[in-house]
């Protein structure tokens, strides 16, 4: 489950970066803190 959880956050806080490089600030962000709160590395939301 911790490796679920990390493929995940990892995913949205690389497509959070590339918005970011699009020019999507806002949902880039958006992004990378829900990936920062999904992860077994942060505050996760499943626990």
């Amino acid at each position: 489950m911790d490796f679920v959880l990390w493929l995940i956050a990892a995913i949205l806080v690389i497509s959070g970066i590339v918005s970011i490089v699009r020019g999507a600030l806002t949902w880039g962000i958006v992004l990378i803190v829900v990936g920062l709160l999904v992860g077994p590395g942060g505050v996760s939301l499943f626990t």
